[in-house]
């Protein structure tokens, strides 16, 4: 028999299909079990070690562990009745939410990574405030790098703060968790672009991580296009112009077309600016569409209808 090595992940396919099934590995049986307990703050601290933000994915997060969770399957294999109600898997991606919105604050900062007695010399360099440059910065200044993270907007989060609507994700949520990494000791510049990556080599970092992202939405080249262009929006585009406030009101018609999240954002977002006949177009069928379960549910329930099978 091998010894057990929880470095491989697909240990965890063997007997935690969650855990195996998350990107981050995340230890889920564990931070269930401290929320049981009522140790939100513990729960807190177990996700944020292996997701980095906890509260913004219990909020956003596309949760690919539910799929693999086994609860469905023990609820089909005992002999649940399928015609009444579909199995489903526990709640995982909401109890990260739970144990955000009930830490406590001061428990959570006393448990973060504490400054090294001594630097080792290294500076690093990371292009970029979102997710990715962030939790470099995590990973990296507790071991004794000083890290300076440039970022062309004002404040740090990236396409989190930037094209996720706020009716989703609230700005609060977003300034305490990238608050919790700044706070380590990174050296953050807001506002400061990098227009050249050639300069930024001779300013002496001994390494340099580039996280800029790739907010870009696909555009259509369809006949009428360029005509109409006053009126057709690109959808991450649009929501980061929603969030900047360079777009505070829309049309009384609106016509989204894509069937993805970014798609559910801009109907819902379309909704709360003055749409009155809001409609979403996607060429594949309801259940094909690659937007979240949940979403097109949360759609629909503000009365956006989802129109399926029709090419643009």
């Amino acid at each position: 028999m091998k010894p057990t090595d929880i470095r491989v992940p697909d240990y965890f396919h063997k007997v935690v299909d969650c855990q195996w099934a998350c990107p981050a590995h995340t230890p889920v049986p564990e931070y269930i079990r401290l929320i049981a307990a009522g140790r939100y703050s513990d729960a807190y601290l177990v996700n944020w070690k292996s997701n980095v933000f906890p509260g913004i994915l219990g909020r956003t997060c596309d949760r690919p562990c539910e799929p693999a969770c086994r609860r469905g399957r023990v609820e089909e294999n005992n002999g649940g009745d399928a015609t009444k109600s579909k199995a489903e898997p526990v709640a995982i991606c909401r109890l990260k939410r739970v144990c955000a919105d009930h830490k406590d604050v001061d428990e959570i900062k006393a448990g973060m990574p504490r400054p090294v007695a001594k630097k080792n010399g290294k500076r690093i360099a990371c292009v970029g405030a979102g997710p990715a440059s962030l939790t470099v910065a995590r990973d990296l200044v507790p071991l004794g790098y000083h890290v300076t993270v440039f970022e062309a907007e004002k404040k740090g989060g990236g396409f989190m703060r930037t094209q996720v609507p706020r009716f989703r994700l609230p700005e609060e949520v977003i300034d305490e968790e990238v608050g919790y990494i700044l706070d380590l000791g990174v050296d953050f510049r807001g506002n400061s672009r990098i227009d050249s990556m050639q300069k930024l080599l001779t300013e002496g970092y001994d390494a340099i991580f580039v996280g800029s992202g790739a907010p870009r939405g696909r555009d259509l080249d369809l006949p009428g296009r360029r005509e109409a262009a006053k009126h057709i929006h690109i959808g991450l585009d649009w929501l980061a112009s929603v969030y900047f406030e360079h777009i505070k009101a829309i049309g009384k018609r609106v016509i989204v077309l894509g069937g993805g999240n970014t798609a559910m954002d801009c109907c819902r977002s379309s909704r709360r600016l003055g749409g009155e006949d809001v409609k979403v177009i996607v060429r594949s069928g309801f259940e094909e569409m690659k937007a979240s379960p949940w979403e097109k549910e949360d759609a629909m329930h503000e009365g956006i209808p989802i129109l399926n099978y029709l090419v643009p």
